[in-house]
């Protein structure tokens, strides 16, 4: 059972997709620039930003089914 979530966590992760975010304002200032690196770091440190959210609930979702939901030898 553990090697299917280990696989499945690894396939995932292989298989994101890059995401970008920006709001408006942000956009517009970081679009005149010429190299487009700052961009791109204000891009990488919104989904970071975003994603631990999801890494804290789906922590939470898992410890809940193990404690109410697994079987009991």
């Amino acid at each position: 059972m553990k090697k299917t979530y280990i696989i499945l966590f690894v396939l995932i992760l292989a298989c994101s997709v890059s995401a970008t975010a920006q709001c408006a304002m942000c956009r517009a200032v970081l679009e005149t620039e010429e190299g487009q690196g700052t961009a791109e770091g204000i891009n990488d440190g919104i989904v970071y930003l975003m994603s631990i959210p999801y890494i804290l609930i789906a922590g939470i979702g898992y410890a809940m089914y193990l404690k109410f939901f697994r079987n009991k030898k």
